[in-house]
């Protein structure tokens, strides 16, 4: 008998002992690779970078996760309460694994059938979110409680509690606590209410069923239980919670729209992108502070809109099997270069090329300033008479080039000043070639102009491929009077803790002569007044302009501006299709650019441009060029240059009246 208990005890120890040493075994197979804890301390979790205008309002945000850190400090007590009173009672008391909580949990879970309570402490979970996969397998799950006691040995349940409300996930895009009070809330944490902290605290264990937004029901018993549990720990009374329990729940998240400037949200992460690569723009938790003025933009959309809608009436059915015709609008502030106002098409969300940076096209007789303003610098006077007859010019032994004037018709002699207004393009080409074509590329490029520049005459009428931007940007040295300033969209950036990591340098260059500045403008005036801008005069105060149509009507421009502002819009079709009949760009173009400058100057006083020094007027007889005598029957008040201005005076009697037909420019 006692031989058999012999043998009996000998088998269950025997037992005792392979059952032990698997466990063992089991668990230090489960636990031998964890990772190492003491990486917390080198820590950084991604966080959002925010793009914001000119006032301060948030334009954008770019995250991999939507996470905004925020002191312990910050956060409500109330907020912790909640948050331990439901996850993880014994908080204070336990080293990482609660013993009583997992026992009361594999006991409820038995009971029910089903998992019904977790039982993990808020470092295991900590754990499982910073270091393990979110599989389910008991390897993962003894990995976790292993974690768990080793952070505990390492860090003070305040460090936990830290790391803990900076990485869960709370639901809606929104990863600790900070981004959740704003996604929910649209408030710092450290302002929520008892009410808030508690739903948001009620959040991690399942964002999905307890989101106010999708499951307001589940929503709103879950931070009843929340605040019951609160209640049964003696950390608020029950009149508090009932109280916070008839709070109303948020709506809708605060989801920063794309709706906002997205052309211009998207110009600049492209820009932040090259500068500073795609990890810190997306985790990097950097603000952006752009040029871009909320109010101007707002008016640039809507005379895009606006003015697209009445161009495709005015073509009627035939429409509507045609892609959709676009337009881009861009506002630069001459002074600093910033700019104010970009929309890059019609609809951002069916269509992310943006057309006023990234489309190079024809600008037509929008780039003849350019070529004027060469020959101003070289002395040629406003008055100064070109040829307007018709010429032929040899490109090759083979082939010859004839420019020739929208109407097919010609003037013989015309002053700078009206070949400009009334954009003929025969005496353009005379001027260009007078001036020389490699002088003329080196005065763009000095302007501005990016974009290869071929030296071939037929630039004279617009051929080179541009963006809306940067002739828009070239036009913005004139009305700043010869400086030139890159333009600029982004002005500061800094880290998350505010340490400036750039800020625009651009400086003001002169690369023109305030003269011939002033004297180009002032002939643009002439194109407002007299000329095919004609449009524009019901701005109502001074304005500088030029209109540009390319073949066929592909494309339609007009730049135009006053002394605090410069406007360019461009009209066409993706494809280089026809727009339509007589859609220039004093058609297509100009109305959309009316439409952005009355409301965007309705607030300012009318400011004409300022002569530098130095600049003289003279009246002149506009059909001769001549200085004005009683016998003209016609005079203006002509601009120069010392030097520039004609010496002889209009003799011819009973001249006719200088009114010419105000026509639009020409195509090529």
């Amino acid at each position: 008998m006692f031989r058999e208990k012999g043998i009996l005890l000998y088998l269950f120890l025997v037992l005792t002992a392979v059952l032990t040493g698997g466990s063992v075994g089991f668990f230090l197979f489960s636990v031998w690779d964890l990772p190492e804890v003491q990486a917390l301390e080198e820590y950084r979790p991604s966080v959002t970078s925010r793009v914001y205008s000119d006032s301060g309002r948030l334009l954008a945000e770019f995250y991999v996760e939507n996470r905004t850190p925020v002191r312990l400090e910050d956060v409500p007590e109330r907020f912790i309460q909640a948050l331990i009173a439901t996850e993880d009672a014994r908080f204070y008391q336990h080293k990482g694994l609660d013993i009583r909580g997992i026992a009361r949990a594999l006991y409820r879970n038995i009971r029910a059938g089903r998992v019904v309570e977790g039982g993990s402490t808020l470092t295991q979970q900590l754990s499982k979110v910073l270091f393990l996969t979110p599989e389910r397998s008991i390897h993962r799950k003894l990995k976790e409680m292993a974690l768990a006691l080793r952070i505990e040995q390492r860090y003070t349940k305040k460090e936990i509690l830290s790391l803990y409300l900076n990485q869960i996930y709370f639901g809606s895009g929104a990863y600790g606590i900070e981004s959740a009070a704003r996604t929910y809330f649209r408030k710092a944490a450290k302002e929520l209410t008892l009410g808030e902290c508690a739903l948001l605290a009620g959040l991690p264990r399942s964002p999905k069923r307890y989101s106010p937004f999708k499951e307001p029901e589940n929503a709103l018993g879950r931070r009843a239980y929340v605040l019951n549990r609160m209640v049964a720990l003696n950390m608020i009374s029950r009149q508090e919670a009932e109280e916070a329990k008839k709070e109303p729940l948020p709506s809708e998240p605060d989801v920063v729209a794309r709706e906002a400037a997205p052309y211009f949200v998207e110009y600049i992460r492209q820009k932040v992108e090259e500068k500073f690569g795609s990890g810190i723009l997306y985790a990097g938790g950097i603000n952006i502070y752009t040029s871009i003025n909320e109010e101007l933009q707002s008016y640039a959309e809507a005379a895009v809109r606006a003015g697209l809608s009445k161009i495709e009436a005015r073509r009627g059915k035939k429409l509507k099997d045609l892609p959709p015709l676009q337009a881009a609008l861009v506002a630069i502030e001459p002074g600093t270069g910033h700019i104010r106002a970009m929309v890059g098409g019609r609809d951002f969300s069916l269509s992310q090329f943006n057309r006023a940076w990234q489309a190079y096209r024809q600008p037509g007789s929008a780039f003849k300033p350019i070529i004027f303003a060469a020959a101003i610098e070289r002395g040629i006077g406003p008055s100064d008479m070109l040829d307007d007859s018709p010429v032929t010019f040899k490109i090759d032994r083979n082939n010859t080039w004839t420019p020739r004037n929208f109407t097919n018709t010609y003037q013989e002699k015309v002053t700078l000043r009206r070949a400009l207004e009334q954009s003929l393009n025969v005496p353009t080409v005379r001027l260009l070639e007078k001036v020389g074509v490699d002088k003329a590329v080196e005065y763009a490029e000095r302007l501005g102009i990016r974009s290869r520049l071929q030296p071939y005459l037929p630039l004279a009428l617009g051929t080179a491929d541009l963006t809306l931007l940067e002739i828009t940007s070239a036009y913005a040295v004139f009305a700043n009077q010869g400086s030139r300033i890159d333009p600029a969209a982004i002005l500061t950036i800094t880290d998350s803790s505010g340490r400036i990591l750039y800020t625009n340098a651009s400086t003001p260059q002169i690369v023109t002569s305030q003269e011939t500045a002033f004297l180009i403008t002032y002939l643009l005036k002439g194109v407002v007044e007299r000329g095919t801008g004609w449009k524009a005069r019901e701005l109502g105060r001074p304005v500088a302009g030029k209109t540009g149509t390319t073949n066929d009507y592909r494309d339609a421009w007009f730049i135009g501006y006053v002394p605090s502002l410069v406007a360019g819009v461009w009209v066409g079709y993706d494809d280089n299709r026809s727009i339509g009949p007589r859609e220039t760009g004093a058609r297509a173009a100009l109305p959309i650019w009316l439409e952005f400058m009355k409301k965007a100057l309705k607030d300012t006083e009318p400011e004409d441009f300022s002569p530098p020094e130095g600049i003289i007027f003279k009246q002149i007889d506009p059909r001769t060029g001549l200085l004005a005598t009683e016998n003209c029957s016609r005079s203006i008040r002509e601009a120069y240059i010392p030097g520039t201005e004609p010496r002889r005076y209009c003799e011819e009697e009973g001249a006719p009246p200088y009114a010419p037909e105000i026509k639009d420019e020409s195509p090529e």
